[in-house]
This record gives C-alpha cells, sequence and structure tokens, in this order.
C-alpha cells in the first residue's frame, strides 16, 4: 500500500529474492519511461522502496505521481 510522507508517495516491496527485485524494478524503469515521470528507488538486496513526488510542481505529490503509482501496482500479481 503506497503511504504519504514528506509529500513523497512511497511503497515497500518485498520480493523473494534480488533477481525478482530486479526484475520488478525494470518493469518500473519501462514504465517510468512510459509517464515520463521517474521514482526515487532504493533496492537492498530482496527489498524496494519507491518514493514518487512531482519535482517541476515544487516536490508535492500530484496526478502523475498518483496515476505511475497506480501503474506499479498493476504489476504486482493480484
Amino acid at each position: 500500500m503506497w503511504t504519504e510522507e514528506n509529500n513523497e508517495l512511497v511503497r515497500h516491496f518485498e520480493f523473494v529474492d534480488f533477481i525478482e527485485a530486479f526484475a520488478f524494478l525494470t518493469k518500473v524503469a519501462m514504465l517510468s519511461e512510459k509517464h515520463n515521470h521517474h521514482a526515487h528507488i532504493t533496492n537492498v538486496y530482496n527489498r524496494v522502496t519507491l518514493r514518487l513526488s512531482t519535482h517541476d510542481a515544487g516536490n508535492i505529490i500530484t496526478h502523475k505521481d498518483r496515476r505511475l503509482a497506480a501503474d506499479i501496482d498493476d504489476l504486482l500479481p493480484a
């Protein structure tokens, strides 16, 4: 679940291993390019944290962040 922290949408993910985490990040990268909107990404082994805010709007959460977050959620199994 995405949370709002310090004017960012934040979500933590945990995967089975590094390969699964990196595969997920590859998909996130492709979505980010499609949206022309990029997350702050932290990856340590099987854990990934994504932080979204819109820099050109003053580092606040905008519709760009919410749309990208929704598309990222669609990458996950139901």
